[in-house]
């Protein structure tokens, strides 16, 4: 039975796993559609433009959201990131799951557009903070100044867990990945989620008032 895609939001502090976790589920069910995000900040070594990012200028991006081509947008560490609307609204109409990768304030504006009963928000924690700054200096990626901002940043961004609808504890990348594949199962299977569904019920009950149920001996 079709269905409308669902908006597919994960969000965490930077260092906790949502982009890892988020590959893995394009791995896991390659009918995701994956969220391009447009953004201002300059590629990093093996980032190429439409693939990891739009990578827009600042009066580009500004052209872009007076336009109303963007279904939400942020301002991170000095520059702007967004969700370009086309795309998401051609995958949900072929009934294709569209994944987020955004923080809470994208999140929150995703929740709170005209697409807001399609989403499905899941926030994920570290184990703790001693791992999530491990993870950061890890990556070898950033300055120490860098990796102190967005340990600051860390506390507030935690601060929302409880606008999602689930939150997943990243103590091991395997079983949150199992966590979240079964929350997605679950919500493509809700009712609401199914439209196809009065209708299959109706043909149903066509088949009892054609079929005789008594004595067959």
């Amino acid at each position: 039975m079709a269905r409308r895609g669902l908006l597919i939001i994960l969000s965490s502090p930077s260092g906790a796993g949502k982009s890892t976790l988020a590959r893995r589920l394009m791995q896991w069910d390659p009918t995701l559609s994956f969220s391009v995000s447009a953004t201002t900040r300059a590629p990093r070594p093996g980032e190429t433009d439409g693939v990891e990012y739009y990578f827009r200028s600042k009066p580009e991006f500004t052209a872009m959201v007076d336009g109303g081509e963007m279904l939400e947008h942020a301002e991170v560490f000095g520059n702007y990131y967004g969700t370009p609307k086309g795309p998401v609204e051609a995958a949900m109409k072929d009934g294709r799951d569209t994944l987020f990768d955004i923080d809470w304030q994208g999140g929150q504006q995703v929740r709170n557009s005209s697409l807001g009963k399609d989403v499905v928000s899941i926030f994920i924690l570290p184990p703790s903070i001693a791992d999530l700054e491990s993870r950061l200096r890890s990556r070898a990626q950033d300055s120490d100044d860098v990796i102190a901002g967005r340990m600051a940043k860390s506390r507030d961004e935690i601060s929302h867990w409880a606008e999602y609808d689930y939150v997943v504890v990243n103590h091991d990348v395997e079983q949150a990945e199992a966590e979240v594949q079964t929350i997605l199962q679950a919500e493509r299977m809700r009712r609401d989620r199914q439209p196809g569904l009065s209708d299959f019920v109706r043909g149903l009950n066509r088949e009892f008032e054609t079929r005789s149920f008594g004595d067959r001996q």
